[in-house]
């Protein structure tokens, strides 16, 4: 039994770190703002934030601070809207074996690896993710404890299970198989009844047409999304046809580009788009990109980033899983796919579809702390993007795909105060996104000068 003493300390030191969490007056003063919409960067920016809402922008000399707020220096850095991680796992952590992850992790995804998963995105400076494939009842929970700032983490948008026509029994915790157009019309109910914002579908062209359209109609009579598996020429016509929203990935195969008649479907997507939505596509490139360089050089795979808040045999047991990256059955096709990228790539942009920024990151070797800057900096360096066009596919345009650009994408007035800022020139250098200086998310600052307020953790999170 607590004495009474312990019942007073224990109360006063949740409310202490509850309290250390609100909102409160700060003014971001010095740098330059990069602000994620098509405007020119702004030097010496001055942003005011007030109870987690961007309040007034300006400069130096134009916006004075007013009384009351804390000014915190972003002199010498970029200043950036919070980035979005579009293609997620929370769920997984870089293991190489599923089989062995979902069987043996199953009860340890709420209260351990899914927290762990957030707050990595959250220090590597993602302040908005999408969630693409998790059991539902643990993604319900997560939501809710995120919600109630439980939690820290970026906000998460999430599909709960994939729903696809034919599931393995050992996937059938995060996969959902349809039967029929009532089935699959009483499974995007059950999603969105679960508080889901987003429909994950894959193998679509294996489905009846009729079961795949009901499913598309459904999640959007139901404000829901639908992103979709495009690794088959298939997947690609049928979703074009049915109204998919976002497309996922490049392609499993060798094949040196996307057929003719898959760039007319698209292109007459595009065309249509201010009519019919616009066509998102996720690529998820760099993984397969940086393959080879990680079986010639691993090291970065013993980063700790990806330790924090998991347990010490998780951590081993991963660890061990990927200490040959050169044989993992995963990837043996992957340096033969790598040659198709550039052009699968050139192709996307000729179709004019809207790219975002997204890694699948949880597949393995893929850890949550350090996954979205390296597609950035792929992008830039290897893949021919422009950095603001960059900075804009994992701002502004997720924002716009999930219909909450009225809240998030921008620094600007009236939005969330999602905001990081990276010592150094990121149009020139855009690697230095690895190392961000300062996070802000919903007005509260979870990192400054590059160290961790572990402070506003959960102990199980901090280092």
């Amino acid at each position: 039994m607590l004495s009474f003493r312990a019942s007073i300390v224990i109360p006063a030191l949740l409310l202490t770190l509850s309290s250390a969490a609100q909102a409160e007056k700060i003014a971001l003063v010095g740098g330059r703002l990069i602000d994620g919409t098509a405007e020119l960067p702004l030097r010496n920016s001055v942003i005011l934030v007030n109870n987690g809402i961007i309040e007034q922008v300006g400069s130096v000399g134009q916006l004075a601070v007013p009384e009351g707020y804390r000014v915190v220096s972003t002199e010498g850095h970029d200043v950036l809207p919070g980035l979005w991680e579009n293609h997620a796992h929370i769920q997984l952590t870089g293991h190489s074996d599923y089989r062995h992850w979902q069987a043996n992790y199953r009860d340890r995804f709420v209260d351990e690896v899914m927290p762990a998963a957030l707050v990595q995105l959250l220090l590597a400076g993602v302040t908005s993710v999408r969630d693409l494939g998790a059991p539902l009842e643990d993604t319900r929970i997560i939501k809710q404890r995120l919600a109630e700032k439980v939690i820290p983490g970026p906000t998460l948008y999430a599909s709960g299970p994939f729903i696809q026509w034919q599931v393995d029994d050992w996937q059938s915790g995060y996969r959902w198989a349809v039967r029929n157009q009532q089935d699959a019309v009483s499974k995007v109910n059950q999603l969105a009844d679960a508080g889901m914002d987003i429909v994950k579908l894959i193998d679509q062209d294996d489905m009846p047409r009729d079961v795949a359209e009901v499913i598309v109609q459904q999640a959007h009579k139901r404000g829901m999304k639908v992103v979709a598996h495009s690794h088959k020429p298939d997947e690609i016509r049928l979703g074009v046809e049915i109204g998919v929203d976002n497309f996922e990935h490049t392609g499993l195969t060798t094949a040196p580009g996307y057929p003719d008649d898959v760039l007319t479907a698209l292109k007459e997507r595009t065309a249509t788009g201010i009519f019919h939505g616009l066509m998102f596509w996720t690529p998820t490139v760099e993984g397969l990109w940086s393959y080879q360089d990680t079986v010639a050089n691993p090291e970065h795979l013993d980063n700790t980033c990806w330790h924090r808040g998991l347990k010490a045999d998780t951590i081993a047991d991963i660890q061990q899983s990927i200490t040959k990256p050169g044989h993992l059955s995963y990837s043996q096709l992957v340096p033969l796919r790598k040659p198709t990228l550039k052009r699968k790539i050139e192709q996307l942009k000729e179709a004019g579809v809207v790219m975002l920024v997204g890694t699948d990151v949880g597949i393995p070797m893929k850890f949550h702390c350090q996954t979205t800057w390296h597609e950035m900096a792929v992008w830039v360096d290897d893949l021919d993007f422009g950095a603001m066009e960059t900075i804009r596919a994992a701002t502004y345009w997720p924002a716009v795909m999930m219909g909450v650009q009225d809240r998030y994408g921008s620094v600007t007035p009236g939005k969330v105060a999602d905001i990081i800022a990276v010592r150094g020139d990121v149009l020139k250098y855009m690697s230095l996104m690895q190392r961000v200086d300062l996070v802000m998310k919903d007005g509260v600052i979870y990192k400054q000068d590059g160290k961790v307020n572990e402070q506003l953790l959960p102990p199980s999170l901090r280092q």
